[in-house]
């Protein structure tokens, strides 16, 4: 039996961490079908099957699995020898991954990368918005960017841009036709856009002032699952909004739309960025970190 090169095993990683041939065709750079025909030759060079195929779905067989779990920790370790390396460069290079909310990526990564990327041009930045709750090991991330510090035992988090705030707004048409909440409970029986998160829950809208909190269940006619895209339901009056007061400074400054409830919302600790603390931390994470402690210094100076 012929042994199986390094490039053959890194395909197969590739389609066990994703469990998609498709997918992990994209990141290999191949043919769905080239991919299939590249499996199935190290199955046969193996001479055992190392996943369980159907019209639907790709699953590791119990080889396929034994396999992966000896080889996902042995080509990490190779990969961290690589990174090693650059050390010795003048600047780092290579890949760095981050996942983010939608809203993560807009407010504070995306007005962040043009600069790194221009005082680190040998890195190449991914960002991948997904809001539901990544593990950032386990998808192949390198970091994660999510809102709160609650974290995982082995996470390691820092905050990431500055504090924020989230406003209530409207329409002046819709308050033509209805009352101005003076205090949250006002909210009840008033048309308000709802924001369902991935995990199917309704987000409680929430308040404080003077130490007092409150959280609302508030209803409405239009339930979305991106804050983002509630401000052009707002501004056609289909109902209020709770969004990020970076999303409509423009529009409140302009009087299209109107803030309401605004001494009950203060500003709240921003994003963190989280990244494993187990594991060697590759050179474009370490200076992605630096650059944004520096932006965030910056910011608070």
């Amino acid at each position: 039996m012929k042994a199986p090169s390094a490039a053959d095993l890194s395909t197969f990683l590739c389609v066990a961490n994703h469990l998609n041939f498709s997918r992990a065709a994209v990141e290999l750079g191949l043919t769905p079908s080239a991919l299939s025909h590249a499996v199935r030759t190290l199955e046969n060079r193996l001479g055992v099957r190392l996943f369980n195929r159907t019209t639907r779905s790709v699953g590791l067989t119990e080889a396929g699995e034994r396999l992966f779990a000896r080889l996902k920790p042995a080509f990490r370790d190779i990969d961290d020898a690589l990174e090693d390396l650059n050390h010795f460069r003048e600047k780092p290079s290579g890949n760095l991954r981050i996942t983010a909310g939608r809203q993560a990526a807009e407010l504070v990564l995306l007005p962040m990368a043009g600069r790194f990327l221009d005082a680190y041009p040998d890195v190449k930045l991914e960002i991948v918005t997904d809001d539901a709750l990544v593990d950032v090991v386990a998808q192949g991330f390198d970091a994660g960017v999510r809102f709160g510090i609650r974290l995982e035992a082995d996470m390691v988090s820092l905050p990431i841009g500055s504090t924020l705030r989230s406003v209530v707004v409207g329409s002046a048409e819709f308050f033509r036709k209805h009352p101005v909440p003076q205090k949250p409970e006002d909210l009840h029986g008033l048309p308000c856009i709802r924001h369902r998160f991935p995990s199917g829950t309704l987000y409680r809208w929430e308040f404080e002032r003077g130490g007092i909190t409150q959280e609302i269940e508030v209803d409405g006619p239009l339930t979305l699952g991106d804050v983002s895209l509630m401000v052009g339901p707002a501004l056609q009056g289909v109902g209020m909004a709770y969004v990020f007061e970076d999303m409509v400074k423009t529009q409140i400054a302009d009087g299209s739309l109107v803030q309401v409830l605004g001494d009950w919302c203060p500003y709240y600790p921003g994003l963190h960025l989280y990244y494993p603390s187990r594991r060697h931390v590759p050179a474009a994470l370490k200076a992605f970190i630096e650059f944004a402690r520096t932006a965030r210094g910056n910011v608070f100076s």
